[in-house]
């Protein structure tokens, strides 16, 4: 029986993989902001078959407060199996540009917060000697593009701040995971104008975590293809880059 923190628990590839763990008669510490949604989180996990879910509200922003939550899970649940981190938003390019605070805020949510959440988390878990680490990062942060570069600048930095962690935390037998999904159908990105061959649904990607964290894997692209098209992306010349509307 698996004991699993999932930070940003409300978020649809959380919901997905939660759901898996759900019928494996998994222990939840569930943490988002929304207390309702939530609640509907932790019925429904309780319906397919968790042994156990707790619920815990929080503003991943208000920093000073992580250390009580991980307190709250840790002795709530014990040891922590696996810790999957999902939090963050989908900044408005243009207003980030345009209104500094703004900015500054997106970044924390998707940059500054995570990585103030995996500085603690990683010293409790090497005490602990065991468990994985699963972080949600994303293509984004593979390259900076005009359309989104706040993003991928915050994602760029959880992706980095991992490899480093990942090869800290596995002298201690932890295990680091770093996901970087495409495009998702998920309420993040509705209204937004996809490639509809490129969308995955979160039960998609949800299988390729699942499966990554059983395996032990460094970091993976999902869907699998995002590997060849970031290979692509990656090896465009600066000079062509910039050209490009991306």
């Amino acid at each position: 029986m698996k004991n699993i923190l999932i930070i940003g628990a409300n978020s649809a590839i959380a919901n997905a993989c939660a759901r898996t763990w759900a019928a494996q008669q998994a222990r939840f510490f569930l943490v988002g902001r929304n207390t309702d949604k939530l609640a509907q989180v932790a019925d429904d996990l309780r319906a397919r078959g968790a042994k156990d879910v707790l619920t815990h509200a929080l503003d991943m922003n208000d920093l000073q407060a992580h250390e009580a939550m991980l307190g709250n899970a840790f002795s709530s649940l014990g040891t922590l199996d696996i810790c999957l981190i999902a939090h963050g938003t989908l900044p408005d390019q243009a207003a980030c540009q345009q209104d500094v605070e703004v900015a500054l805020r997106e970044f924390s949510s998707n940059g500054l917060s995570v990585i103030a959440l995996l500085t603690r988390l990683a010293n409790r878990l090497e005490q602990q000697r065991s468990g994985t680490i699963a972080v949600i990062s994303s293509v984004a942060g593979d390259r900076g593009r005009p359309s989104n570069y706040l993003y991928g600048t915050a994602k760029a930095a959880v992706t980095t701040f991992c490899e480093g962690l990942r090869a800290r935390l596995f002298k201690a037998g932890v295990h680091v995971l770093t996901i970087k999904p495409g495009f998702v159908d998920t309420p993040m990105t509705q209204g937004l104008p996809l490639p509809k061959a490129l969308v995955a649904t979160p039960d998609r990607v949800a299988r390729d975590i699942v499966g990554a964290i059983e395996k032990k894997k460094d970091s993976i692209y999902t869907p699998a293809f995002w590997t060849a098209i970031m290979l692509i992306i990656r090896s465009i010349p600066n000079f062509i880059f910039k050209r490009l509307s991306l």
